[in-house]
C-alpha cells in the first residue's frame, strides 16, 4: 500500500469593493508546495492581490479558462444574477491555483 503525503492547500476568499459596493467575489485554491516560499507567504497574508503576487514573481504563467456561466439564484449577490468564470492558473504544465471569479450582473456596473 502506497500512501501520499498530504498536500496543503491555500483557500481564500476575497471581495474586491469601491466604496461600500461589492463588485466581484473571489475564491481561490493552491497547493502551496508548488510555489516559491516567499510567494507562499504572501498568499498567506491575503492583503496582495494574486495577479500581483504572479508580477513580483516574475512566473511564466497561462490561464486556462474551466468554465463561464450566468448563474441566477446564488446567493453570493443576495439573487442577483452573476456572471461566473473559473480558470487555473498553470505554471511548468502544473495547476498553480484554480479561481472562481463572480460579478453580480447590475447597474453596479454603469459607472
Amino acid at each position: 500500500m502506497t500512501l501520499c503525503a498530504p498536500v496543503v492547500i491555500n483557500n481564500r476568499t476575497v471581495r474586491l469593493y469601491a466604496g461600500d459596493t461589492v463588485f466581484v467575489h473571489a475564491k481561490s485554491l493552491a497547493p502551496l508546495e508548488r510555489m516559491p516560499q516567499t510567494m507562499r507567504d504572501q498568499l498567506m497574508r491575503a492583503d496582495i492581490p494574486i495577479g500581483r503576487i504572479l508580477r513580483t514573481h516574475n512566473l511564466e504563467t497561462r490561464r486556462d479558462m474551466v468554465e463561464l456561466e450566468i448563474l441566477e439564484g446564488e446567493p453570493t449577490f443576495d439573487g442577483t444574477p452573476i456572471l461566473s468564470r473559473t480558470y487555473k492558473i498553470v505554471h511548468n504544465n502544473h495547476v498553480l491555483m484554480w479561481i472562481n471569479e463572480r460579478f453580480p450582473i447590475d447597474a453596479r456596473w454603469k459607472l
